[in-house]
């Protein structure tokens, strides 16, 4: 971390050079949303269904649960960007209950249990890299099933949601506030009408939020606010601030006084973090606090081999070359130099002169050294006995290994409500203290997964803790000793996806904080695996998941890593991992690499991997040897503690090897037409100092490529969508009919070159005319963000890795033959593929089980809305089965349960006096193997398809 005078500098500075994006005000985004919801109404593609495949076992972040005092067995759970989610019989099972609403990101939540009114602050808490915006507060009065913005639109992240026990009107909110740039609606807010109107009673400044409200039980006047003074950019983050204190009201909420002083025994000053609070009665308070003042030098934590990266900044040549060869060895393999560095080679460059001693120290200079090689005071507990008058430390020594050096993501502590001693810290472990903070035992227990965000505790059975983390819900009744984990939900924070060519196929992703999972994409989805023992889903990678390569010729070898370029090669048949991120030389800058790390095997060569830093690197066998084949493809990073100017994207073009495009996090496209031997920038006419989510080489025409930039480190939400007809050097906007939303990825269709697919921070389209227009392509998909998208060409699927609710899978097999013939007809009707006669259907294996019953979809495009009627004939034209449906203008879907009526089972053994149709266990008839054709009318036209049951 830098010191606090020039960070504070830095922010001025920075904020004065880059400031080009400004966020996108609320009016724009209100009406985005308003544009959705008409575009939803009138889309073509309505009725095309998404299913979800999960995965679920891994869960994803929770940010908030709410039990019921009365029956614990049904709580809320708010995930990040997962949505809200319901269960009355003690995590289960659980029911989405925030998906009809306009946004399913979730900062915190609020229930009244006596009047069954929700309240949801949308827009995470936690000031993450994939924190979505919220548009402020959303409340239900009929437990879900419907909801009603009630303001603060504007707020972006709601830190926390209090309601006056004894007057469910009365809501006092805290609001963080934009996480990427200033704005006003930030504080604490109040209503005394249920929301109707809200007052700002604590401001103060616009780059200051609150992310903690506490009150006294039985007193709602004795309340709490920890305001979290902060500001976030792609390339660095300050967590802490003048603005950082707490503040304290005797009226509800509805006047304030910091308490937080020089003298009361809290810090005070630019190191004050973020905070967290908790509140036993009128006078015990307790805060924890991420400190952000640095350690004293002799507390700072060294290495085991005595050596640490700061020695060598100042360490002299001759002291170096005096170093023992075993000492230094030591620090150069627990540091992960390369094998050719070891002692005696590293003590001759500094001999001849080629390196320095602080090259050392340079060259672990990565984004994970800024990351954690930080030696502040961290994580630390205070109490005051006298409603905040003063405090006191509770521990003496550093509560290390709870925060590391990311305390803004945590902040949480709770108090037991029946012992005032009893107290619990959340961060990447939760700790628990049965002696009012004087020493922790950590209570993670080996099904819990690491970063906490959120504790309920029993006021009934304090030894009943609900506890909500990165990898979901887990449930104690021994007061941590013990855990249940209850990850029913389909809610993975999915990066990035891809699949391979298997039969069947399978999908694989990095999550947030979840590792890189693999599983069939087909795997059925549900509590059946409890009984194998053997989930369908199978775990390949830790860390922060990230991308996945497999290499068509054999799925057994897949490249995927984790976070800042980790990048292994793993032989999934052996159980093998090779590393192969690139390293730089000694005595060079390191590479920079994203946090997001492109990769990519070269579709003309399978053993051609590229992967992205600042320069873009290419392997000629399969990542054991690297070559950086151009210079610097970014505006060269910036100073900070956030790894930027980096490359996060790579495309080559399928026309020609070498034809390769780059995007990166600062707004640089790039393209090369020999393999790197030249470069030219295309990206001059584009906004400025947008990180560019995706560049995709056109498979249709060898000239055209797509770029999508994406504004969220600005708080811009406008959907920047591009196309080049020539290599980049002219560009075609073809975003600005899309609802305001920022832009993940864009994907060409394989097979038809007309349409393009696009996933947004707020759902998915698509377009049939290359970008012209645009149509919503959310049947099954609640507004989630949608990462990336990948077809599996051989289905003719398309899945949707979405960063909340896990993967998404639809067939676009009619889509794809949507071309200007068929959309210009009034009906057409689409073949259905043949289907296998099975003797299970109708029939179970006992009488208590449910029969097995078959569907087969029908699929019909409909040049006008209106009632069909849907006829099962024979080849002769005799009907089996008749039904109708209504059909909106566009693609539709009929589904068909493949039963006959009694006349028609008779018409086909008249037909055929050698066929029996037989009358299964449910009672139902059923098509027998035969030629049939499907007859679909608008009474005025009608339209037939053939179809076999083999």
């Amino acid at each position: 971390m830098k010191t606090f005078t020039s960070s504070l500098f830095f922010f001025f500075f920075s904020s004065l050079i880059f400031s080009q994006q400004p966020a996108t005000n609320a009016e724009l985004i209100q009406k985005g949303l308003l544009d959705k919801k008409q575009m939803e109404k009138s889309s073509l593609m309505k009725h095309v269904p998404f299913k979800n495949i999960g995965p679920t076992v891994m869960s994803g972040r929770v940010v908030d649960v709410d039990v019921n005092p009365e029956n614990t067995t049904e709580f809320y759970v708010g995930y990040a960007s997962g949505g809200l989610w319901h269960t009355v019989n003690n995590g289960t099972t659980f029911e989405p209950v925030l998906d009809a609403a306009e946004t399913i990101n979730v900062g915190d939540i609020a229930v009244d249990w006596k009047n069954n009114i929700i309240w949801v602050g949308t827009g995470e808490n936690n000031s993450s890299r994939s924190s979505y915006a919220g548009i402020g507060i959303l409340k239900s009065t009929d437990k879900g099933k419907t909801w009603k913005n009630v303001g603060l639109f504007d707020s972006h992240h709601i830190g926390r949601i209090v309601i006056n026990p004894n007057n469910p009107d009365e809501v006092v909110v805290g609001v963080t506030g934009h996480l990427y740039s200033s704005n006003q609606e930030r504080g604490v807010y109040k209503t005394t009408d249920g929301g109707a109107t809200w007052k700002k009673t604590l401001f103060i400044n616009d780059r200051t939020g609150i992310i903690d409200l506490a009150y006294a039980p039985g007193n709602f006047n004795i309340m709490y606010a920890a305001a979290w003074d902060k500001d976030r950019k792609a390339w660095n983050f300050e967590g802490n601030g003048l603005g950082s204190g707490i503040y304290k009201s005797i009226d509800a909420g509805t006047t304030w006084n910091k308490i937080s002083i020089e003298g009361s025994g809290f810090p005070t000053g630019e190191g004050v973090g973020r905070i967290g609070l908790a509140v036993f009665d009128e006078n015990t308070v307790y805060a924890v606090h991420d400190n952000q003042y640095r350690r004293k030098d002799n507390d700072t934590k060294r290495s085991d081999t005595g050596l640490t990266k700061e020695d060598f900044k100042t360490m002299s040549s001759e002291a170096f070359l005096k170093l023992e060869n075993k000492k230094l060895n030591a620090f150069l393999k627990t540091n992960g130099f390369q094998e050719k560095y070891r002692a005696d080679n590293v003590k001759q460059l500094v001999r001849s002169g080629t390196v320095q001693p602080i090259d050392l120290a340079r060259y672990l200079e990565n984004a994970n050294a800024m990351l954690f090689d930080t030696p502040v005071i961290g994580a630390e507990v205070y109490r005051s006995n006298d409603g905040g008058k003063s405090w006191a430390k509770t521990h003496k020594d550093y509560i290390d290994d709870l925060f590391y050096s990311y305390g803004y993501y945590f902040a949480q502590i709770q108090v037991s409500p029946v012992n005032k001693d009893h107290i619990y810290i959340s961060g990447v472990p939760i700790l628990k203290s049965k002696d009012a903070g004087k020493t922790f035992t950590n209570i993670n227990g080996k099904n819990v997964h690491a970063d906490h965000h959120s504790l309920w505790i029993n006021p009934k059975n304090p030894m009943h803790l609900v506890n909500g983390n990165d990898g979901g819900l887990n449930i104690s009744y021994d007061d941590g000793e013990n855990w249940i984990k209850a990850n029913q939900p389909s809610v993975g924070q999915f990066y990035a996806i891809n699949i391979d060519h298997e039969k069947p196929y399978n999908v694989y992703g990095g999550l947030q904080d979840n590792g890189v999972w693999v599983g069939a994409h087909n795997a059925k989805e549900d509590d059946s695996w409890h009984q194998s023992g053997h989930y369908p889903w199978e775990s390949i990678m830790g860390g922060d998941g990230m991308q996945v390569q497999i290499d068509n010729r054999d799925a057994n070898i897949v490249y995927t890593g984790f976070q800042f370029g980790n990048y292994f090669r793993i032989h999934r048949a052996t159980n093998e991992q090779i590393y192969i991120q690139p390293k730089h030389e000694l005595g060079e800058s390191p590479y920079r690499f994203n946090w997001q790390t492109p990769i990519l095997l070269s579709p003309h060569n399978q053993d051609i991997l590229y992967l992205g830093g600042n320069k873009l690197m290419r392997s000629m066998d399969q990542g054991d040897n690297w070559t950086a084949i151009s210079s610097d493809l970014t505006g060269g990073g910036k100073k900070g503690n956030v790894a930027y100017g980096t490359l996060t994207t790579i495309t080559e073009s399928i026309f020609q090897f070498g034809l390769i495009y780059t995007g990166s996090d600062d707004g640089l496209v790039y393209v090369t037409k020999n393999s790197g031997g030249s470069w030219s920038r295309i990206s001059d006419s584009f906004p400025k100092d947008l990180w560019v989510s995706r560049v995709i080489a056109s498979s249709h025409k060898k000239e055209r490529v797509y770029v999508t930039l994406n504004g969220y480190r600005w708080d811009d939400f406008t959907p920047y969508v591009y196309v080049s007809e020539n290599y980049g050097q002219s560009w075609k906007n073809i975003g600005s009919s899309l609802p305001v939303s920022a832009v993940n990825v864009i994907k060409e269709d394989p097979k038809n070159e007309n349409i393009l697919y696009i996933g947004t921070d707020n759902g998915a389209y698509v377009s049939l005319d290359r970008g012209t227009s645009w149509q919503a392509f959310s049947n099954g998909l609640p507004n989630v963000a949608v990462h990336d998208i990948v077809i599996q060409p051989e289905a003719n699927d398309l899945l949707l890795g979405t960063h909340g609710r896990s993967i998404y899978k639809t067939n676009i097999e009619a889509m794809q033959l949507l071309d200007a013939k068929v959309m210009n007809k009034s009906l057409h009707v689409f073949d259905i593929p043949a289907m296998q006669w099975s003797d299970r259907w109708g029939v179970s294996w006992s009488k208590w089980s449910t029969p097995y019953e078959p569907t087969a979809t029908i699929k019909f495009y409909a040049g006008k809305s209106g009632e069909f009627s849907i006829k099962i004939t024979t080849e002769a034209g005799k009907v089996l089965q008749k039904f109708s449906t209504k059909a909106d203008k566009g693609l539709n879907y009929a589904e068909y349960d493949l039963t006959i009526t009694e006349k028609g089972k008779n018409i086909l053994e008249k037909e055929f006096p050698d066929e029996e149709v037989s009358k299964r266990k449910n009672g139902k008839y059923y098509l027998p193997t035969g030629r049939y054709s499907i007859e679909i009318s608008d009474g005025k036209q009608t339209e037939k398809a053939l179809w076999e049951i083999k």
